[in-house]
Parts: C-alpha cells; structure tokens; sequence
C-alpha cells in the first residue's frame, strides 16, 4: 500500500481507495454468506464491526461500473480503514480474510456472483407465468 496513510493510535490506517484497488463494502451478513460461497477465492476482507459492513478489495476501476444493490463501491475519492494484519478480531476494524490467505483481491465478476447467491432470488424472479 503507499505512503499515504494516516495512521491512528489504534495502529489502523487511512487509505485512499482507486489507487490500488477498490473495496466494495457489503452488509455484514451478506458478506459472510459471499465469503463461503467464493472459498478459496476470496481475497483480504474487512470487517468494521461498529458499522456492521465488510469491505471487500477489487480491482482498481471496478468502482466505476459497480452496480449491486444494497452494496457500495468504493474507488477514487473513497476511503477504507485498514487496521493492522495483526488484528484478526475486533473491537473496530479487522482482518475476517486477511490478505496473507489468499492474496488481497477479490475477482469482481465472482464477488458479483457470490452477492447475488447470498442475496437470494429477488421477489418474481424465476417464476413461471
């Protein structure tokens, strides 16, 4: 990650999304769900316990064409808190796949997939007429 972070005493840091990848922040129990669905495909997950999201790493540029419900893509001009690879529970900002695992990214067309199974279907859809 590049210098330009800003630590807090916690040891987390600031860092600036759209310069080496994007997040994708998810609600938390949908994030669980997308975590097993992927497997040994998930990349590095956050969990901000506080706000009860999971932010997922994506290429740089996924943001920009993200479209999931109920989900919030983070590139340029977003921010994501990084706490250290030590911290692997919370309270605060954690590690729930830490990079080390499986590497740091996430495919987004799996990511994409892996929602739309935790998700569940949508009300109508595959439904006869």
């Amino acid at each position: 990650m590049p210098s330009t972070r800003l630590p807090s005493a916690a040891g987390c840091v600031l860092h600036e999304a759209g310069q080496d990848w994007d997040a994708v922040r998810v609600p938390r129990q949908t994030g669980l769900a997308a975590i097993v669905v992927l497997g040994p495909g998930c990349g590095a997950v956050i969990e901000a316990s506080g706000r009860n999201v999971l932010y997922f790493f994506v290429a740089r540029g996924t943001a920009d064409h993200w479209d999931v419900e109920n989900t919030r893509a983070l590139g340029k001009g977003s921010s994501v808190t990084i706490p250290p690879l030590r911290r692997r529970e919370g309270p605060g900002p954690h590690w729930r796949t830490c990079p080390a695992d499986n590497g740091l990214l996430t495919d987004a067309t799996a990511l994409r997939a892996a929602l739309k199974d935790a998700f569940g279907p949508r009300l109508g859809e595959g439904q006869a007429g």
